[in-house]
């Protein structure tokens, strides 16, 4: 009877004492794991700033930056606390008698499984963040993706969303995203291509050009969303009946289409006033262009060949 009590004793001593062992290793581990998250904390919020300051530094709006990196900090944060509690977590079944062996086997086909599967998420949701990272669109911006044009509705790491002008959304994943051109980064232009007729002084066209555009720069509405002066680049192309004089507004983005189209109209009111030709369509002149059409044919001038 002593020896049964004598070995229990043992027994339960032993057990004691790999209980409290295990439990002192699982109270290291989560506290490791603990101060773990908090110096991860710690450096992706380090990371948050410095990424702020340099989105700052390169002319970006203080709130669009802050809100950006915001965004691509919390998915970071996610996934380092999600991995760094993971690994945790297989520690403490190890310390606990547990094989993870075949967690870890299970966890690494369930992966694969997910890999192979996810694989073209995985490439948008890749694909986003660094189309957020290096901030190439955001929303409320005018972009061309894969040949469609629209305003930009919503960004998110996995899909690009646009409305054209029919209101036709049209949705984008990342990864199909060949080409991307944002109309509306940091300024816009609308180009203006003016015909005149041949006959024309091209140096008063210019200078009327020009004038239009003080007014239009002096107007309380138009003028504040103007930049810089007009940018006349000069004669353009030669057409069959007018001479192209090419130019480029310069604005705040997105306001280059009501800018211009006040400028277009004011343009022709102007060219109107002075007498300027513009014109409409294809010009065909036979003989003498002082007089009409009719009496040319009456004076015996060849017919147009047909």
């Amino acid at each position: 009877m002593d020896f049964l009590t004598t070995d229990l004793r043992a027994l339960l001593i032993d057990l004691a004492g790999s209980t409290t062992q295990a439990a002192g290793r699982l109270v290291l581990v989560l506290v490791a794991g603990y101060f773990g998250a908090r110096v991860l904390r710690a450096l992706i919020d380090n990371l948050e700033h410095v990424l702020v300051v340099a989105g700052e530094r390169t002319g970006a709006l203080p709130g669009s930056t802050r809100s950006r990196v915001a965004t691509l900090t919390s998915v970071l944060r996610t996934l380092a606390l999600v991995g760094l509690w993971s690994l945790v977590v297989v520690i403490c079944l190890s310390q606990l008698g547990f094989d993870v062996r075949p967690i870890l086997a299970g966890a690494g086909i369930v992966g694969l499984a997910v890999g192979f599967g996810a694989q073209h998420l995985v490439r948008d949701v890749i694909a986003g963040f660094f189309l957020v990272l290096e901030d190439q669109v955001r929303v409320g911006d005018v972009a061309v993706v894969n040949g469609t044009g629209g305003l930009v509705e919503t960004v998110t790491f996995r899909t690009i969303v646009l409305r054209d002008l029919a209101g036709t959304v049209h949705i984008f994943p990342n990864g199909s995203v060949t080409t991307l051109a944002n109309m509306t980064r940091d300024w816009s232009g609308y180009v203006v291509d003016v015909k005149v007729g041949y006959r024309e002084d091209l140096d008063r066209v210019v200078a009327l050009m020009r004038r239009v555009f003080e007014e239009l720069r002096q107007d309380p509405v138009h003028g504040p969303l103007i930049l810089e002066a007009i940018e006349i680049f000069g004669v353009d192309a030669f057409k069959e009946s007018s001479v192209v004089i090419k130019a480029r507004l310069k604005t705040l983005p997105i306001q280059q289409w009501a800018v211009g189209r006040e400028y277009r109209r004011r343009l022709l009111l102007a060219f109107g006033t002075e007498g300027i030709e513009v014109p409409a369509g294809r010009v065909v002149q036979v003989g003498d262009t002082g007089k009409p059409f009719p009496v040319l044919l009456m004076q015996g001038a060849a017919p147009l060949p047909r």
